[in-house]
């Protein structure tokens, strides 16, 4: 398990993926918001249904987030897009609803910053989040990341189109500030 403050991050049991199923799958504005794509339902045990994590895929690591002091599991974490040639990848998360406003999110980041610069030697991390998505974006720059650009109406939610904001984190950026 990696371990920030506040946070672990593990593997995913199949225990946790009813409970995202519900609390974050079958919630379809925060599904739209988060994926950029409509929502639509899964038969419970669906080998395509999101948060089931089969054998390990080139260029995805997912995991679960639970409270390192209760060990309830508190939302997912991805390091997704993983290049290896040009040595990037990015960051996405999500929270339970009962998780958020806790301090997770800074903390997740933080531990996934880890994870892609220290274990895969990483050199570039970057966000993509919706510009409303105030949580996310305070995350980010609470960890260093940096605005980059806005993509304007790139994201089709629920009826209408909104702004994308990329944020983007060196590995000399996360050393300094870590120093």
């Amino acid at each position: 398990m990696l371990k920030g403050d506040k946070v672990g991050l593990r593997a995913r049991h199949e225990a946790d993926i009813p409970v995202l199923q519900e609390e974050l799958g079958g919630d379809v504005l925060v599904t739209a918001r988060a994926t950029g794509m409509p929502w639509r339902p899964f038969t419970p045990g669906a080998a395509e249904a999101p948060f089931v994590v089969g054998d390990a895929k080139d260029g995805v690591v997912q995991f679960s987030v639970v409270d390192l002091e209760s060990g309830d599991l508190v939302g997912v974490a991805t390091l997704w897009g993983i290049d290896t040639y040009l040595r990037s990848a990015h960051v996405g998360l999500g929270l339970r609803p009962s998780a958020r406003g806790k301090g997770y999110a800074t903390d997740v980041v933080a531990v996934l910053c880890h994870y892609g610069f220290v274990v895969h030697g990483l050199h570039r991390l970057q966000i993509e989040t919706l510009a409303d998505n105030d949580p996310m974006l305070r995350a980010a720059e609470r960890n260093g990341f940096v605005r980059e650009g806005v993509r304007r109406g790139s994201h089709w939610v629920m009826g209408e189109f909104l702004d994308e904001v990329i944020l983007g984190l060196l590995v000399d950026e996360w050393r300094a500030a870590a120093a």
